[in-house]
């Protein structure tokens, strides 16, 4: 399909409008009943390393517009369909509202707000089995401006995941290839016995992200020092 440029709309948004129509990911999105390609992303990330299973409890960060959260439903078994299949727990976070989402539940709240990793423990009722994001900062504009401020903010929700993961859990978020992340794939390498970085196939091949696997959390630091001193 080819997109005329209308007048008044910038070549740029016709480009644009022009890789949507005829994006294959796009056009089995919406064949399929997701609200975004990103489902496909995390779909292929969980063929791969198979974290998203019966009965997992999942954390969505910035989980709008719910692609992913869909996609865990199914996997993890929310709705209680697979029959003898465990049930599991999503619950989706972000600071916009988000349509509702059937076996997902979702809340409007900042992450970063104190607390609100306390707010997430009450409301799935323990700990996450995986927390996920597909966040990405918002664009300046400045590539090496808006690689450090993802950087920051995946380092934002690798806290709070060491703060609500139950011990072998996984971290699964979107960063963007440079050379700023070295301290955070250290940090996780720290906190995870497996951390792996990939592109999934859904990932379009101009793009800079990439998404980093986190799996088998060791637990949180205060929690191993204690078993360390208990131990001696």
């Amino acid at each position: 399909m080819r997109v005329k440029t209308a007048k008044g709309r910038k070549l740029s948004s016709t480009l644009w409008l022009d890789r949507q129509l005829n994006d294959p990911y796009v056009i089995r999105a919406k064949r399929e009943g997701f609200r975004g390609r990103a489902a496909y992303k995390i779909l292929e990330l969980d063929d791969k390393y198979k974290f998203l299973v019966p009965g997992a409890r999942v954390v969505d960060l910035g989980c709008a517009p719910g692609g992913w959260c869909q996609v865990a439903v199914g996997r993890v078994n929310s709705l209680g369909e697979r029959s003898g299949k465990k049930v599991g727990t999503v619950l989706g976070i972000d600071l916009q509202e988000v349509d509702p989402i059937a076996g997902a539940e979702i809340h409007q709240l900042d992450f970063l707000s104190e607390g609100a990793d306390d707010q997430v423990k009450a409301w799935l009722g323990g700990r996450a089995d995986v927390v996920m994001s597909d966040m990405a900062a918002s664009a300046s504009g400045h590539k090496g401006t808006d690689h450090l401020r993802i950087v920051a903010l995946i380092e934002a929700a690798a806290q709070l995941a060491f703060d609500v993961l139950e011990p072998g859990g996984t971290f699964v978020a979107k960063v963007l290839a440079g050379g700023a992340e070295n301290e955070m794939q250290a940090l996780l390498k720290r906190n995870f016995t497996k951390v792996a970085n990939v592109k999934p196939p859904a990932s379009r091949s101009d793009s800079s992200e990439k998404f980093v696997v986190a799996q088998g959390f060791r637990g949180r630091a205060a929690d191993r020092e204690a078993e360390g001193v208990e131990a001696e």
